[in-house]
This record gives C-alpha cells, structure tokens and sequence, in this order.
C-alpha cells in the first residue's frame, strides 16, 4: 500500500469509523452514568403541587422536635431556616462550626446533595433548606431513609427567601447506601 493509498484509506473509512466510535462509545458511558446515578438530575426539571412552604404547620404527635444544627460561622441564610424551623415548633440547638465538612462527613451526608448546613432530627440527617413539613413527614413516616436534603440553595425554600421568587426544587431522601428517591418537589413562583 502506498502512502497516497495510506492516506486515502485513513481519511474516507478508518478517521470516520474511529470518531464514530469514539462517539458512541461516550455516549453509551454517559447514558449510563445518567441512568445509573443515584444524584438528582436537576432542579429545572422539578414540578409539584405543594404551596406554601413557609405559611401552613403541619401537627405532629407525640414527636419530640428537637434539632441540632451545625453550620459555618460564615454562613448569612442558616438563621433564616433555623428562624423557619423555630416558627413551627422545632427546639433548636445551634452550633457554628468552620469545619462543617468534617460533620457532612461524619453523617455521611452523599456529595452531590450537600448544601451549607446539616442538622440531626431524631436521628436523621437533614442536609441543606428542607421545608419543616417535610421533616414533620418524614417524621410521622419514619422511612427507612439516612435522612433528606435540598441541594445547593435554591432560591425561595426557607432561609433561601428573595421575595415573591422561587426557584422549584425537590426535597431527596437518601439511604445509607446515598441511593436518592424524591421525597416532594415544589413549583417555581
């Protein structure tokens, strides 16, 4: 085989056939990987009917609500959720920590559903913005679960609060296996 014939041959089948399953091959690992995870998608993709987030309390019987609260001294929004956690009925002990990593870790609080504060509720880890009705079900439920968490800190859940905006945004449980289930989702505004 000549160079011309080399080059010819590289050029019209071997480079297309080689991107073509290089392609593939990405896209096979990336469905995957999507499909296989355990982390939430996106918060974009959120929808529900829950309103009211802030305004109605949901009774819980015979539950002691006690919360400990660790979160970073440099942390502005954690006292408008432990504020939010206080209105419904929630004893709060606080504690400001500049080490809040070493608590995720401690908790065994999965990555991908971290956020700036992680507080322990009758044994269960709550991780980020959770509205207290959803901790009053899980609560009243009393699932097989590690705990639940608001990722990152989407705009309009308790302490998040920017006025009439809200971001939607699910509320995930998560096992100690970190496998994550949609406990409830709330709607943008």
């Amino acid at each position: 085989m000549s160079h011309k014939q080399f080059i010819y041959y590289w050029q019209k089948w071997l480079l297309p056939t080689l991107v073509r399953a290089v392609v593939i091959i990405c896209l096979t690992v990336g469905v995957l990987g999507i499909l296989g995870s355990t982390a939430p998608m996106s918060n974009a993709q959120l929808l529900s009917t829950s309103k009211g987030i802030q305004d109605k309390q949901t009774p819980l019987k015979s539950t002691a609500l006690n919360a400990t609260v660790y979160h970073s001294p440099d942390c502005n929004c954690c006292g408008g959720w432990i504020d939010h956690l206080k209105a419904q009925g929630f004893q709060i002990t606080d504690f400001s920590t500049p080490d809040i990593e070493t608590v995720k870790q401690k908790y065994n609080v999965p990555d991908n559903l971290s956020s700036c504060h992680t507080a322990i509720i009758n044994g269960y880890v709550i991780e980020g913005h959770v509205p207290a009705d959803d901790i009053k079900r899980l609560l009243q439920e009393k699932p097989n679960v590690a705990g639940l968490s608001v990722p990152q800190m989407p705009v309009g859940t308790p302490g998040m609060e920017m006025g009439n905006r809200k971001d939607p945004f699910s509320v995930f449980s998560f096992d100690h296996k970190n496998s994550v289930a949609v406990f409830n989702k709330y709607p943008s505004s």
